[in-house]
Order: structure tokens, then sequence, then C-alpha cells
């Protein structure tokens, strides 16, 4: 397995429950229609959402039938083949974070509670094990404490953090980020917005300025415009995806606080549903636990299988 080892182990201990129940489906028997049934009930059962269920269903149905598959586990590898291609259609392990410019800007972007902060200081420890430097943006001028959570973060990463007081402009706090990148020669801004509720219109405008700010110090603007999602919520997500979309033009997703869920289905369902790839996976509290996302780590996770050509 090599590279996806660790990957792999992380999914397993959370989706453990869930993955037994779908891999076990695909025993030596033969397929038929209460096996289809069981199937589509154990993926919605993990946050896989009813119209993507049966979307998975009807490919593989189709797949069983064209290459006459008639026993559950000569289906296995087909199973894993296609969560692969439906996963890496949108990105996933080969689409990494655009940071070639310099500076770079990263907008974290999200609900209260997401956990955006937590995974400004996490990212900022990844790039600083790559070799680059960072600047801390702590653009959450509206939530209490937020300031402080991102100073400490960013102690325990080792990076700045430019930050103004509480109540202060967003936009003008990513914007002394970008002066003082530029003038150090930084590689990477990470700025940690507001969690914005995505009905809240004039929230939201504050976002598109901090994104309009961007545009006009970089030519290329925000590098990076990441929804950092609760992956508890499951299907209640979405709209807040389309809602911040429209806004900061997503790019990606960052899956937090995986740890706390036994449903792995959501994963599916983002790339899916939202056609944005998942770049990260949040896997505990600790600075080093986000892990890049796997589609070939997570569906042999799911089915109990080595990485193999068989999961391609």
């Amino acid at each position: 397995m090599g590279i996806f080892d660790g990957f792999i182990s992380k999914i397993k201990n959370v989706t453990n429950k869930w993955s037994q129940g779908v891999s076990n489906l695909f025993s030596d028997s033969p397929i038929t229609d209460e096996f289809w049934e069981e199937l589509e009930e154990q993926l919605i059962l993990g946050d896989v959402g009813v119209d993507t269920a049966e979307s998975l269903i009807a490919d593989l149905r189709e797949t069983a039938t064209s290459g006459r598959i008639a026993h559950t586990a000569e289906l296995k590898s087909a199973f894993a083949d296609l969560l692969v291609r439906k996963l890496e259609e949108v990105g996933g392990m080969g689409a990494p974070l655009d940071v070639s410019a310099s500076p770079s800007v990263i907008l974290l972007v999200g609900v209260n509670g997401s956990g955006k902060t937590t995974t400004a200081g996490k990212l900022a420890s990844i790039f600083l094990r790559e070799g680059r430097s960072v600047i801390l943006a702590a653009a959450d001028t509206f939530r209490a404490a937020a300031i402080e959570q991102l100073k400490v973060w960013g102690d325990r990463a080792g990076v700045r953090v430019i930050a103004s007081s509480q109540g202060g402009d967003s936009a003008a706090v990513v914007f002394d980020a970008i002066q003082a990148a530029k003038a150090s020669g930084v590689n990477v801004v990470i700025a940690d917005t507001a969690g914005r509720l995505h009905t809240k219109s004039n929230l939201m405008e504050e976002l598109a300025k901090v994104r309009r700010v961007t545009a006009r110090e970089l030519p290329n603007g925000p590098a990076e415009s990441l929804l950092v999602l609760d992956s508890v919520m499951g299907q209640n997500g979405f709209a807040q995806a389309e809602a911040f979309n429209k806004v900061a033009g997503l790019s990606g997703v960052i899956l937090t606080k995986f740890d706390n869920t036994a449903k792995g289905g959501i994963v599916i369902s983002i790339a899916q549903k939202l056609r944005l790839p998942i770049r990260y996976i949040g896997l505990g509290e600790g600075i080093d636990d986000l892990e890049p996302f796997s589609p070939r780590g997570f569906a042999a996770a799911l089915l109990d299988m080595e990485v193999t050509d068989d999961v391609r």
C-alpha cells in the first residue's frame, strides 16, 4: 500500500462500522435483487445520499450486466474502481493546492464551528514541512476570541499572524497580510475568514469584499477558495456550499471532524453533488491531523481491500 498506509488506517478507524456493512455484502454469493437493495440501504445509511446512491447502483448494475458478473465477490473491485473514478473525475490525489505564485492567497470559508481556524493552523504546518513560508491572516474579526485562537495556532506552527482588533475590517486584514508577504518574500497567505451564515447577505458581501481586495492586489486573485465543511453536518452542508460558491468561487473542500462521524459516505456525495474535489480531511485535533484526501485509499478502506492495480 505504500504511501496510502497512514491514510487508510486512519480512515478505517473512522468508517469501520459502516465499511464492514458495505464490504460484507461483497462475499462470494450470487447477485440478487436483495443484494442491490441492501447495498443501496448501506450507502444511504453511510450518508451518501439517496440520489447519489441510486446513481452508483445504476452504474454498478450496468457493469455487472455488461461484464456478465454473477457473484458479488467478482463485483467488489469493480465497485472500488467506480468509486475512485467518481472521486477522481472532480480532482483528488492528483489535485494539490495551487500555491505556485508567490505570494499565493488561500481563503478558508464556511459557517461558524466548521473548524476554519484549526484548519488554517494545520495547513500552515503542512506548507512549512514542504519548505514554504506562511503568514496567517486573522480575517475573522467578528467571532469572539477568533483572533486569539488563530494566534495560538500560529504559535504552534511557528508562523506570523497578521491581525487587527475585534470588529475590524476583514478585507483590510487580508490586504495587510498580502503586503507583508510581498515585503518579506513569504510564499503563502492563509486567510481565516469569519463564519458567515450563508443566508445573511450582508455578511456574505463582506466575504465578497475580501475576494475583491485579493483580486486587486494579486494578478489572479485568491489561488484557492476552500470551503471548510463539518463532516457531522452531512447532507445539510450542501446549501452552504452552493451559497459560498457563488460568492467565493470555491476550488475545493476541506472536510473537518471526520473522526467524529461514523458516516464516511459524505465524501462521495460531496464529489457528485458539488462537483468539487476534497483536498484534505481532518482526522483529529493535533496540528498534524490533516490528511491529503486519497480516492484510492478511501475506496480501499471502505471495501477492506489493499490498494493495488485493481483499485485504480
